[in-house]
């Protein structure tokens, strides 16, 4: 059963999709669980480059590129919300996208350490 903090923090993201239009509980859930993904890449590459940092040697098959730098979580939860809404519609192409790159890789098992 979730109660306490936990409980308010879902239904403080819940009002937060509520306010922004989105209703539906399925495209919640979606929604949600992409934010989750998206941290969840971002995450796995910090600890990849300190890793590297730490070894002194070259990052192996990053999630983002330089270039993608913009759609990691770090970067990505900083912008307001219209930034992510056009950022959502010109960039993310899905030869570009890091989650097409993420998805494409989630094939193979990953590594976590």
């Amino acid at each position: 059963m979730v109660t306490g903090e936990l409980k308010s923090q879902v239904d403080k993201i819940w009002e937060t999709f509520w306010t922004g239009g989105i209703s539906n509980p399925l495209t919640v859930i979606e929604q949600f669980t992409f934010l989750l993904f998206l941290r969840r890449l971002d995450e796995n590459q910090l600890r990849s480059e300190k890793q590297a940092n730490f070894s002194d040697t070259p990052l192996k098959n990053p999630l983002y590129s330089a270039a993608q730098n913009k759609f990691r979580w770090s970067q990505f939860k900083q912008l307001d919300p219209e930034t992510i809404r056009s950022s959502g519609t010109n960039d993310c192409t899905a030869s570009k996208s890091p989650i097409y790159s993420a998805a494409t890789r989630l094939a193979k098992p990953m590594r976590l350490k």
